[in-house]
């Protein structure tokens, strides 16, 4: 595992290590070469992870985000408000992938991979940041979800317009794929024996790693154990993460850590892993969930045959 500076705090468990500081900080001190791909949901709205608005968020009174009704008398998540971004945002936006693209080149191998959650409104603009910063286009993965976002009728305006929707009901979650450039002069297995990087994992020697998931929401058992607004099911992220390490070796880092879902799913794949995040709240919820989202899935099962 890599050694992290003292000044910040961290814990263990198992393979994984969570630290608790700001990523373009902590990536600035890792080792050149020491992170072989890189499995992320990023705060890409910029404004909605701002202390403001998590405690808006957290207090019910929205702000940027959209607090839902109840539903069946369950209370659905709140979700980001991705079209109140002003231009002045996207520019600070477009900056700060471009800024995070180049600070992140360093620690990362040559041919590690980038697998980076977005969504249809922001994906051009992520994806355009990105290789402006200096990485690969390399396809989208698209996670085949029915989100709640999307597909409403016009504010304030509905029975007028009873046949208008806004924009499209989502129905996909697109995942950016980049990769670090290979060295000069090197094949994909050149690089692959040097630096365990370049591609990507197959599911078996006869079926590749394909760039369609069908994946449902995220359970209630595991966002139970994780209160976080953007949890992904450990059943989509453990193919994904296994797909990162073409070799099944190397380390596995979500430099937005949240939840530590992506730890968790690295765990359970056997995959060493690092997550980074800035929010103490989410650090110290990581730190409890991660062990309990590792075996999410088998207690999903051992309940099913109870039933």
């Amino acid at each position: 595992m890599i050694e992290v500076p003292s000044q910040y705090s961290t814990f263990r468990f198992r393979n994984a290590m969570g630290v608790h500081g700001d990523c373009l900080e902590v990536l600035g001190q890792l080792p050149p070469n020491s992170i072989h791909a890189v499995v992320t949901d990023p705060p890409y709205g910029v404004k909605e992870y701002d202390f403001d608005q998590l405690e808006k968020r957290s207090n019910g009174n929205g702000g940027v985000w959209r607090i839902p009704p109840s539903f069946d008398g369950n209370t659905r998540s709140a979700l980001p408000r991705f079209t109140a971004l002003n231009e002045k945002e996207r520019r600070q936006l477009r900056r700060f992938f471009v800024e995070w693209t180049d600070v992140l080149l360093k620690p990362l191998v040559p041919g590690g991979h980038l697998i980076i959650a977005t969504n249809s409104f922001l994906s051009p603009l992520v994806f355009e940041s990105l290789i402006k910063g200096g990485l690969e286009y390399r396809g989208t993965l698209i996670r085949l979800v029915r989100t709640m976002r999307g597909g409403d009728k016009p504010k304030n305006a509905e029975q007028e317009f009873p046949e208008v929707c806004s924009m499209p009901r989502g129905c996909y979650e697109p995942w950016g794929i980049f990769r670090k450039p290979l060295s000069p002069r090197m094949t994909l297995a050149d690089n692959l024996r040097q630096y365990q990087a370049g591609g990507l994992r197959r599911i078996s020697n006869t079926a590749p790693f394909e760039d369609v998931i069908e994946s449902g929401r995220t359970p209630k058992l595991e966002r139970a154990i994780a209160d976080h607004p953007s949890l992904k099911p450990q059943e989509f992220l453990r193919k994904v993460v296994y797909a990162s390490l073409p070799l099944g070796k190397g380390i596995v880092l979500d430099p937005f850590m949240g939840s530590g879902s992506t730890l968790a799913a690295s765990e359970a794949v056997g995959y060493e892993s690092l997550g980074i995040e800035r929010f103490e709240d989410y650090f110290n919820l990581a730190e409890e969930a991660i062990p309990h989202l590792y075996q999410a899935i088998d207690l999903k099962r051992q309940n099913s045959l109870a039933l």
